[in-house]
């Protein structure tokens, strides 16, 4: 049983790792675009509409996109006054808490109140509020509910690295997804 949750969790990894890697590179296109809407602007006094939607939209994608893989690399903001120093049973009973009492029933309220915006939107098949906008806005609100899911599918993850940790197997979490020890933490090693 352990070595199947094991699986599960590897394969979570594994999505939200390949999800993080690809959409982290839409920042690059962010910085193109918005530096060509301000070169357009001050150089040629015009603008395009749709290329200023088009930055804010790829801004908008790329977080709720990542939002999962910064969560297995843990670059989410906590207070690691007491999370970072502790042993990793410790962490791994904070962690189990934490993802079922806060991060699952937030992700079902966003999920809950998503929804019925996304599949409005989809009806619709809205389109930027801007005259001369990008199309397609439907699109963009469809990534609230990747993020609830990539979300929702590492907190999973961290779940079960917390039951393999209390169940003293933590040999069946990968290298990269330990606590690590506390000397590793506060950087005494």
């Amino acid at each position: 049983m352990l070595t199947f949750l094991a699986a599960i969790m590897k394969s979570i990894n594994g999505i939200n790792k390949a999800v993080g890697n690809v959409f982290a590179w839409l920042s690059v296109a962010v910085v193109l675009v918005c530096f060509a809407v301000v070169v357009e602007r001050y150089l040629f006094s015009t603008t395009r509409l749709w290329m200023q939607d088009l930055y804010v939209w790829l801004n908008g994608v790329m977080f709720t996109a990542v939002a999962g893989f910064a969560l297995f690399r843990e670059d989410h903001v906590r207070v690691d006054i007491f999370y970072r120093p502790s042993a990793p049973r410790k962490k791994a009973i904070a962690d189990l808490i934490g993802v079922c009492l806060f991060l699952f029933p937030f992700m079902y309220a966003v999920y809950y109140i998503g929804l019925p915006y996304v599949q409005r939107s989809w009806r619709l098949m809205e389109n930027s509020a801007n005259v001369g906008g990008m199309p397609g806005l439907y699109v963009l609100k469809t990534f609230i509910l990747v993020f609830v899911a990539l979300v929702a599918l590492q907190g999973l993850a961290m779940a079960i690295r917390s039951i393999l940790v209390l169940a003293k197997r933590e040999d069946l979490v990968p290298e990269d997804f330990r606590y690590p020890t506390i000397a590793q933490a506060t950087g005494k090693e």
